[in-house]
């Protein structure tokens, strides 16, 4: 199989819309209050908070805007794709799934996702995922994607593999634990490859 454009291809900006699954993907607006409110709300929902722990932890509006703002600006750069997920017919948002640290060298990314509580329980992180997922292959040009996950948490794991992404192996003191920059735990590793088949979850 020929990657098209291998290593060299061209980041599409601006993102195109994704839809299927009755979702909308679409870019990140820094400008709307709609969005910064929808992204305030994911990364400081306690469930997220859990599970994950950025590098710029967002504690108000002020800096939900500013990651916001730092995420729309990788995108335009090309070394990342933040989709935010919406309804399709209402255009509510619903959650985020980005592809992230876009290596052109190694033709490989990264995938991670999350779902506002009120949208949790619909497949919508599975749904997204698979979006995403078909859409990056061949138009980033990408070989490989890798998910990872903090250690029991049970439902990404599941979304992982129901998206294909299979299950490689656990990765020792690989994240940080949960709001904390100086403590360390374990991750699962999922990927997949360009190569594997196509999955309908």
């Amino acid at each position: 199989m020929t990657i098209a454009g291998g290593p060299h291809h061209p980041h599409p900006h601006p993102l195109p819309e994704l839809r299927g699954y009755g979702l909308l993907l679409r870019a990140w607006d820094a400008d709307s209050e709609a969005d910064v409110d929808a992204w305030f709300r994911g990364r400081t929902d306690p469930e997220f908070r859990r599970w994950n722990t950025p590098l710029r932890i967002t504690t108000d509006l002020d800096s939900a805007r500013d990651s916001l703002r730092t995420a729309v600006q990788n995108t335009k750069d090309g070394t990342s794709a933040a989709y935010c997920v919406t309804d399709a017919t209402t255009g509510a948002p619903l959650g985020h799934v980005g592809v992230n640290v876009i290596n052109r060298v190694m033709s490989c990314a990264r995938v991670g996702y999350w779902v506002l509580p009120e949208a949790r329980g619909r497949g919508v992180a599975t749904h997204a995922l698979t979006l995403a997922t078909r859409w990056a292959f061949p138009e980033l040009g990408l070989h490989r994607l890798e998910l990872d996950h903090a250690v029991g948490h049970d439902s990404s794991c599941r979304i992982a593999e129901r998206c294909g992404f299979r299950y490689e192996g656990t990765l020792r003191d690989a994240m940080w634990e949960a709001e904390r920059h100086d403590a360390y735990r374990d991750m699962h590793m999922h990927a997949r490859l360009a190569t594997d088949p196509d999955v309908n979850p």
